[in-house]
C-alpha cells in the first residue's frame, strides 16, 4: 500500500502519494496539487523540492556521503580514472577493460576542434575572461556539428555527448593559450585524457612536454571529484534548458554560464584569495575572530556547504592530493601551511563545530591548481571541464525520461492587482 500525505486547506482535505527512492528522503508527489486545490507550493531556491527522478548521483549531506551510481566518491577518486567515471555516469555501470579502452579511444578521436573555431577565438579580446570565451565557443559548437543536434535520435545524442566530453579540454586549453598570447597546440592522442589537457595547456611547440605523473594524477582526481553533484544550480540549468528541446551544445553552454557565478563555480578561487589574504598561519586567530563577528563583512571561504552538514567527502581526498603535488613539485608555500593550520583550528573550534562549518572541496582545490600553475581565472574553467560529463549524463537521463515536461515553475505574485491604463496626458 502506497503511503499518502494529507493536506488540509481551503476547507477541504486532499491526499498525495508519497514516493520512495532507493535511498534518501521520501518525496510527496504534488503534481496534482494545483488541479485539486488551486494552490502552488512556495519554495525559494527549491531547497525542499525534488525537480526530477535520477539514478546518477546520491548525496547524504548529514552523513557526508557522495555516491556516483552507488559507488563512494572516495573509492572512485583513489582507485579509478576520470574516463572510467565518465563511462560509469553515462552508462550506469563500471566498464570492463575492453569497454574502457574502446570508450577512451572513441573520446580521443573527438578531441580536435573545427579549424574555423581558432578564428572564432581571435574575435575575443586577449584579456577576456576564459569563462566568457568558453560560454561562446561551446554555444557555437552547434553551428559546426549539425549532425549531432537532433535530440530525438539516440545515436546523435551519444555523438554529441562524446564530442562535448572530448572537446572541452581542447576548448579550455585554447582559452588559456589565447589569454597568454601563445600558439594553440593540437591534441596528442597518445596521451591520457588528463595528460593531453596538461600538454595543450602548458606545452609549447618549441620543445617536448613531459607530463608529471603526480600532477596528472592530481588533475584526474580533481576532475573525478567535480564530475557530478546531483541537482545543483548549473545542472538544474542544463536540465531546464534541455526541457525546452534545446540542442545539447546550447544546454551545456547554459550550464557553463550558471557555473560562472561566484556562489557556485567561483568558490575555490574565493577560498584561495582568502588564504592569500591571511598569508601566514600566525594571522589565523585574527581572521577567525573576524569571521565570528557579525558586524565584520569578512567570511571564511571554503567552509560549509549548501548540502553537506558534515565533512565534505571530496575534501578528504583533496587534502591528501595537495601533499602529493607539493612534494612532487617541491613547492614550499605558506598558503598551504595556512590552509592546514586553519583547518585544524576550525575543526576544533566550538563555533565551527556548532554551525557545522567543515572544509569543503573548494578549500583545497584552489591551492592545488595554483601550485600546478593555473591562474585563478582558469579555476572555474577546469570545474566546467570536469562537470561537463555530469551535465551530459543528466541531460541524457532527462531526454530519456518519459515523465519529463518543459520546466515551468510558478510564483507567489505580490505585484499590483489589475488596474486600468491612464493616458500620459492625465498622469
Amino acid at each position: 500500500m502506497t503511503d499518502t500525505a494529507k493536506l488540509t486547506a481551503g476547507g477541504g482535505e486532499t491526499e498525495y502519494p508519497v514516493l520512495a527512492g532507493s535511498v534518501g528522503p521520501d518525496v510527496v508527489d504534488i503534481r496534482k496539487l494545483y488541479a485539486n486545490t488551486g494552490m502552488f507550493t512556495y519554495d525559494p531556491g527549491f531547497t525542499s523540492t525534488a525537480s526530477c527522478e535520477s539514478g546518477l548521483t546520491y548525496i547524504d549531506g548529514d552523513e557526508g556521503v557522495l555516491l556516483h551510481r552507488g559507488y563512494p566518491i572516495g573509492q572512485l577518486a583513489e582507485q579509478s580514472s576520470f574516463m572510467e567515471v565518465s563511462y560509469l555516469l553515462l552508462n550506469g555501470e563500471l566498464p570492463s577493460k575492453d569497454e574502457l579502452e574502446s570508450f577512451s579511444w572513441t573520446i580521443s578521436r573527438h578531441t580536435m576542434l573545427h579549424e574555423q573555431l581558432a578564428t572564432f577565438y581571435r574575435g575575443f579580446r586577449r584579456d577576456a575572461h576564459p569563462m566568457a570565451i568558453m560560454c561562446g565557443v561551446v554555444g557555437a559548437l552547434s553551428a559546426f556539428y549539425h549532425d549531432s543536434t537532433d535530440i530525438t535520435d539516440p545515436h546523435q545524442r551519444m555523438i554529441a555527448s562524446y564530442r562535448l566530453i572530448a572537446k572541452m579540454p581542447t576548448i579550455a586549453a585554447m582559452a588559456y593559450k589565447y589569454s597568454m598570447g601563445q600558439p594553440f597546440l593540437y591534441p596528442d592522442n597518445s596521451l591520457s585524457y588528463t595528460g593531453n589537457f596538461l600538454r595543450m595547456t602548458f606545452g609549447v611547440p618549441a620543445e617536448p612536454y613531459e607530463v608529471n605523473p603526480a600532477v596528472e594524477k592530481a588533475m584526474d582526481r580533481i576532475f573525478i571529484l567535480h564530475a557530478d553533484h546531483e541537482q545543483n544550480a548549473s545542472t538544474s540549468t542544463v536540465r531546464l534548458a534541455g526541457s525546452s528541446g534545446a540542442n545539447p551544445f546550447a544546454c551545456i553552454a547554459a550550464g557553463i554560464a550558471c557555473l560562472w557565478g561566484p556562489a557556485h563555480g567561483g568558490a575555490n578561487e574565493a577560498a584561495l584569495n582568502m588564504l592569500r589574504e591571511i598569508g601566514r598561519p600566525e594571522r589565523i586567530p585574527e581572521y577567525i575572530a573576524r569571521a565570528k563577528n557579525k558586524d565584520d563583512p569578512f567570511r571564511l571561504m571554503g567552509f560549509g556547504h549548501r548540502v553537506y552538514k558534515n565533512y565534505d567527502p571530496r575534501a578528504t581526498v583533496m587534502q591528501a592530493t595537495v601533499r602529493e603535488v607539493f612534494e612532487s613539485l617541491k613547492v614550499s608555500d605558506p598558503v598551504f601551511e595556512t590552509a592546514l593550520k586553519l583547518e585544524e583550528i576550525a575543526l576544533n573550534d566550538e563555533y565551527f563545530i556548532e554551525k557545522k562549518l567543515f572544509p569543503n572541496v573548494d578549500f583545497y582545490s584552489g591551492v592545488i591548481l595554483s601550485a600546478i600553475g593555473f591562474p585563478t581565472e582558469m579555476f572555474t574553467v577546469l570545474f566546467a571541464l570536469a562537470r561537463t560529463v555530469g551535465w551530459v549524463a543528466q541531460w541524457n537521463e532527462m531526454i530519456s525520461d518519459p515523465a519529463q515536461k518543459i520546466g515551468r515553475p510558478r510564483q507567489l505574485y505580490t505585484g499590483p492587482t489589475q488596474r486600468d491604463y491612464v493616458p500620459v496626458e492625465q498622469r
